[in-house]
């Protein structure tokens, strides 16, 4: 699916150079794809450089005056607001952590892409916004992601030392990535989604598929690729860390609970005791996006306790791997 927004912030560039101040990235703390973006913003110490905003978990009628246009998405409601309710009217979801749009004031997301002359209408997050040139640069996460790892290191402060894209790595990298979408990233949602049964075994079949995959590779090494951190540990980090609490019940992915599997587990534990990683995981705003915002799955907006604990000791940096 195209994201629309495309253009390639690049060193040396005369259009969109890598300029600290000049970017805004507009994010949700409850969407995988836009976390890896908050989660590699923190990990190469981006925060000064690249000011941000997030949107309010819980989906909103984008044009509420407007009784033909029934589209629902991402809005802006800062805490001092009070909580919210769901598009059909049920619940009280408070606004912690969310903010306003720092750049324009707008009351929705789809403002600022309508600002940009959006002609697909998708209106997702992330949006990696150029304040000089008044537009949306790019909204492909898996772009974001890699523009922030490797174009802006000269603007970045206290960046991690970590390097997210090993060139010795890239086509394997790509390889592995590409499965862990497929499988995992977007799989649970074609479970969850799905409106047939076949359609449904598909995907459910996929996600665990992958998952045991996952399971055998991270017994030979800390990380996925080996024994440094990557973008790909990422990638699959922000789907691991909503599988229990929200996928396994709201997906109908419950063959097993990622706990049920000791490498899984030790490896979600260690990227997230990460303090950089923590601190782009929000898991209040996770479990009330997701159990808020889509009245076909969940009509009454009713939240389900979430009781994974991430904090609890691991293995995973002093342990023996065997050789590869």
């Amino acid at each position: 699916m195209s994201q629309g927004f495309r253009n390639w912030i690049k060193k040396g560039s005369t259009e969109f150079p890598p300029v600290a101040g000049r970017y805004h990235l507009y994010a949700s703390y409850t969407c995988p794809w836009a976390c890896r973006c908050l989660a590699v913003r923190e990990l190469m110490g981006l925060q000064d450089a690249i000011s941000l905003s997030i949107v309010h978990p819980t989906w909103q009628r984008t044009r509420p005056d407007d009784a033909e246009d029934t589209h629902c998405g991402w809005v802006f409601h800062e805490e001092a607001k009070g909580p919210v309710t769901s598009s059909t009217g049920h619940g009280s979801i408070p606004s912690t952590d969310a903010t306003v749009d720092h750049l324009f004031g707008k009351r929705t997301l789809r403002e600022i892409y309508e600002l940009s002359n959006d002609t697909l209408g998708k209106y997702s997050v992330p949006v990696l916004f150029d304040k000089e040139r008044n537009t949306i640069v790019n909204n492909e996460s898996s772009e974001i992601i890699e523009m922030f790892a490797k174009e802006f290191g000269e603007v970045a402060k206290d960046a991690c030392p970590v390097d997210l894209f090993p060139a010795d790595k890239e086509a394997e990298m790509r390889e592995v990535d590409e499965k862990i979408y497929h499988g995992l990233n977007n799989g649970v949602y074609r479970a969850g989604f799905a409106r047939t049964q076949e359609a449904y075994e598909m995907g459910v079949n996929d996600v665990f598929e992958t998952l045991d995959w996952l399971e055998e590779r991270l017994e030979r090494s800390r990380y996925i690729m080996g024994d440094a951190m990557t973008q790909t540990d990422i990638r699959a980090y922000v789907t691991l860390v909503r599988f229990d609490p929200v996928y396994v019940v709201y997906f109908k992915c419950n063959k097993k609970m990622i706990r049920e599997y000791p490498n899984l587990y030790g490896f979600l534990r260690d990227m997230y005791q990460n303090p950089r990683i923590r601190s782009s995981t929000n898991m209040g705003q996770i479990t009330r996006h997701y159990f808020t915002s889509h009245p076909t799955l969940n009509h009454y907006a009713i939240i389900p306790s979430c009781s994974t604990n991430l904090d609890l000791p691991h293995d995973r940096a002093t342990r023996s791997y065997p050789s590869a």
